[in-house]
C-alpha cells in the first residue's frame, strides 16, 4: 500500500498541489491545512506551525509519508526542508536557497553578482531612516516610483510604493510596523512595464519551464485599492509571448548557475516575478522560492505529467530525463474574499454553494474555510477560489464568473473582483494575440 504525500501549507495553493498528487493516485495530507480541503477527500493535520520546522518533523514521523512537499514560504524560510530531508524524501529548496525570497537584500546582491539586470537599489537599517529618505528622493529625480521592501517575509505585503514626499513618509511608517521582517529593508527604483509570473522547476542544474501567469493584487476592480495576497490570476499570460527565451537565458539560467557556483544547489520551484519593460527588455521584480498563490491554481492543472514524477526527478537531479507535457487551455482564478479584506473582516459566516447551477468547466478550492456538520464557514480573508477553464481567456473567465455566481456568504459577506484577466481579455478581443 502506498504511503501518503505530506504537503506543508494551508491555503488554496496547497489544495491545488494536493489535487495534483491525488491525480498520481496518492492519498494526501496537508498540514496545517484548512477544513474545506476535507470535502475533496484531502486529510488535514492541524496543530503545526508554519514557522516551526520541528512541528512538521513530528507530523512526518507520525505519517511516514512517501514524499514531503514544502509548499509555503514561511516553512521554507524556517529550514523545514533541511530538517526533514535528514529522514524523508523532501521537495523544496533549503533554507539557504530559499533566501531568493526570504532575504530580499541577499537576493538583490546575488542578482548583481550573477549579472542579472536589476533596478537601482540600496539596503538600509531601520535605524538609518534619514539616509533611506534621502536615497528615495534621489531615485525620484529620475523614476516615477520608488519601492520600500522589507528584507524578510511579511505575508506578501512587505512592499510599499512611493511617488512623492507624503508617500515616502507613509512607506517608512509602514516599514517600521513590520517587526523583524523590516529590521533591514530595500529602497529601489520602480520599473515601468507590465508584470507577470514565470515558473520553473529546478533540480540544481536542469530545469523545466511552465506556463506563465498574471496576478491581480489590488483589492478592487481596475487594479485599485490596497494590495492583497492576490485577488485572481490567469494563465497563460500573453504578455510573455515571444520573450520566453530572454527570460530563461538572461535570468533563470544565470540564477541557477550562479547559485550552483556558490555551492547552493537549488531544488524546487523558482517563481520569477518579472516585468516586460516599455523598451521590450525584461526586469526582475522579485524571486520567490515556491508556487504563487493564486497563480499555482491556474498553472499546475495544465501539467499532463504525473506531478509525483516531476517532484521525484527534481529531488534526484534528473529533470533532464523528463518530457514536460502541458495542455493548450486557458484558466482564470477568481478569489472569493471576506468583505473587508485586506482590512478587518468577520469570521464564522456560512458559505452557500449552488451545486446544481455550478458550471462543469469550473471548480472550487478552499483557502480559509471551517467545516461543521458538512456546512462551510469563513475562516480567513481569502476564503475560496473559483477556477474557470476554457479554450481562451474569455471563455475561462466566463466559466469562473458563472461559478462565482453560485456562491454566497452569509450577510452579504462575499467580495470578489469581476475584471480578473482584463489585460488578456482585451488582447484577445482586439485580436492582437493568438
Amino acid at each position: 500500500m502506498r504511503r501518503p504525500i505530506l504537503v506543508i501549507g494551508s491555503g488554496a495553493r496547497e489544495h491545488q498541489i494536493a489535487m495534483m498528487y491525488q491525480k498520481s493516485g496518492y492519498k494526501v495530507v496537508v498540514s496545517p491545512g484548512n477544513q474545506g480541503m476535507t470535502l475533496d477527500d484531502i486529510q488535514i493535520y492541524p496543530g503545526t506551525s508554519l514557522k516551526d520546522a520541528n512541528s512538521f518533523l513530528n507530523a512526518a514521523k507520525e505519517l511516514n509519508p512517501e514524499l514531503v512537499d514544502v509548499a509555503q514560504d514561511d516553512a521554507l524560510a524556517a529550514g523545514t526542508v533541511d530538517l526533514l530531508s535528514k529522514e524523508f524524501f523532501v521537495f523544496g529548496p533549503t533554507k539557504e536557497a530559499a533566501q531568493i525570497e526570504s532575504g530580499k537584500i541577499w537576493s538583490r546582491e546575488k542578482q548583481v553578482k550573477y549579472g542579472i539586470s536589476t533596478p537601482e537599489f540600496e539596503a538600509f537599517e531601520r535605524e538609518n531612516s534619514t539616509s533611506a529618505i534621502d536615497y528615495a528622493f534621489h531615485l525620484l529625480r529620475t523614476n516615477e516610483t520608488v519601492f520600500f521592501k522589507a528584507d524578510g517575509l511579511y505575508a506578501g505585503k512587505g512592499v510599499i510604493p512611493a511617488r512623492n514626499e507624503k508617500d515616502i513618509e507613509f512607506a517608512l511608517h509602514e516599514i517600521n510596523k513590520m517587526g523583524d521582517a523590516s529590521k533591514r529593508f530595500l529602497v529601489e527604483a520602480g520599473m515601468v512595464g507590465e508584470e507577470f509570473s514565470f515558473y520553473v522547476m529546478c533540480d540544481g542544474k536542469n530545469y523545466l519551464t511552465f506556463k506563465s501567469a498574471q496576478d491581480n493584487k489590488r483589492v478592487w476592480n481596475g487594479d485599485n485599492g490596497p494590495n492583497t495576497g492576490g485577488m485572481g490570476t490567469n494563465s497563460p499570460a500573453l504578455v510573455t509571448t515571444g520573450i520566453e527565451d530572454i527570460i530563461t537565458k538572461t535570468i533563470i539560467e544565470p540564477l541557477i548557475n550562479g547559485l550552483s557556483n556558490d555551492g547552493i544547489e537549488y531544488k524546487g520551484i523558482i517563481y520569477f516575478g518579472g516585468m516586460k519593460l516599455t523598451d521590450g527588455s525584461v526586469g526582475v521584480v522579485e524571486f520567490n522560492s515556491r508556487w504563487g498563490d493564486p497563480e499555482s491554481q491556474v498553472v499546475l492543472p495544465s501539467i499532463q505529467n504525473q506531478y509525483m514524477e516531476l517532484a521525484s526527478h527534481a529531488i534526484d537531479g534528473t529533470l533532464n530525463e523528463v518530457q514536460l507535457r502541458q495542455d493548450n487551455l486557458s484558466r482564470v482564478c477568481v478569489v472569493g474574499a471576506s468583505s473587508g479584506y485586506p482590512g478587518d473582516y468577520a469570521k464564522g459566516k456560512e458559505i452557500f454553494v449552488d451545486k446544481q447551477g455550478f458550471p462543469k468547466d469550473a471548480y472550487f478550492l478552499s483557502a480559509g474555510i471551517n467545516v461543521k456538520d458538512n456546512r462551510m464557514f469563513t475562516n480567513g480573508g481569502r476564503v475560496f477560489n473559483i477556477i474557470g477553464v476554457g479554450e481562451d481567456v474569455i471563455k475561462a473567465r466566463q466559466n469562473a464568473m458563472q461559478g462565482m455566481a453560485c456562491v454566497t456568504i452569509e450577510g452579504n459577506g462575499l467580495h470578489y473582483r469581476t475584471d480578473i484577466a482584463w489585460r488578456d481579455v482585451q488582447r484577445v478581443q482586439q485580436q492582437n494575440y493568438k
